[in-house]
């Protein structure tokens, strides 16, 4: 099956199933509170994503400015311009970050995507690595697959609340009822994110052959993913010598949408990762 239309197919099946989570809320709503259930269900649908579209695109643009397009980022804006017009989207807002690692994201949607790239990233990159990479992000910027991502979180968000208000709606107001609930929420909304990661790792598989088709091979995304690992690996040994927790780079608000992330190997790690490994990226990449 084409991998278009098999990820359009995951999205539609996931997209259900995080309904049937978001009615199970509202109903759960309808219940402690009275409130009629198709009003709480259109607000909920109308209101509550609109608003986390909004607020995390916010915060993911927190600290990145308008990349010149002038001096030695005029390239950047030229090689985007091409690519946007090979793989017919419009041209995404550039903007540039310290992310303390090579990186890159896109947020928005289509006709109104950004595309976010470090600092750290421009410095390390060849020119057709970098390449490969901005064709990356415009490709998931075509393929609508971080609006879906924002909205599976906006449902793991309320999923997480109504788990929470419905344990202390049914307990005694002491510490034992606030800790248990706490634990709901947090089981609750991790049960939802387990959908929304696995569509987080098959659109990064997807994004990646876009962008080795629009620039006509894999190898150039290859070498990019290699550099960024052995740079991002490098700066976590430090972290760790230096006794931090490791923890380099993107921060939480953009790491599911980074073009490199964990992509862990236990069966738990990959239940919760937002990216497939690197390695089986990589090879991928140099078959095609």
């Amino acid at each position: 099956m084409d991998m278009h239309k098999n990820l359009q197919l995951r999205m539609v099946l996931v997209g259900a199933i995080l309904f049937g989570f978001y009615v199970a809320a509202g109903t759960a709503i309808h219940l402690m509170t009275g409130w009629n259930l198709y009003l709480v269900l259109a607000a909920g649908i109308i209101l509550i994503p609109a608003f986390q579209y909004k607020l995390g695109k916010w915060l993911a643009l927190r600290g990145a400015e308008d990349m010149p397009q002038d001096g030695e980022y005029r390239q950047v804006h030229q090689m985007t311009e091409k690519l946007a017009r090979e793989m017919e989207v419009k041209k995404p807002r550039l903007m540039k970050k310290e992310m303390g690692v090579p990186n890159a994201f896109a947020v928005g949607r289509k006709g109104a995507g950004v595309v976010v790239v470090s600092e750290e990233l421009m410095a390390v990159l060849e020119r057709d690595e970098l390449e490969g990479v901005i064709a990356h992000e415009l490709a998931h910027i075509k393929n609508r697959d971080v609006v879906t991502m924002v909205i599976g979180q906006s449902i793991a968000t309320i999923v997480g609340y109504v788990a929470y208000f419905a344990v202390l709606a049914g307990g005694q107001r002491d510490i034992r009822t606030f800790i248990v609930a706490m634990a709901a929420s947090t089981l609750a909304n991790m049960l939802v994110m387990v959908f929304v990661f696995a569509i987080s790792r098959y659109r990064e598989y997807v994004a990646d052959a876009d962008a080795a088709e629009a620039v006509g091979r894999g190898e150039p995304l290859a070498r990019a993913l290699e550099k960024i690992s052995e740079v991002s690996q490098q700066k976590q040994a430090q972290a760790q010598a230096r006794g931090d927790r490791g923890d380099v780079g993107a921060d939480d608000r953009v790491r599911a949408l980074c073009i490199f992330g964990d992509g862990e190997k236990s069966l738990i790690q990959k239940a919760f990762s937002t990216h497939p490994p690197t390695e089986k990226r990589i090879q991928r990449l140099r078959g095609y």
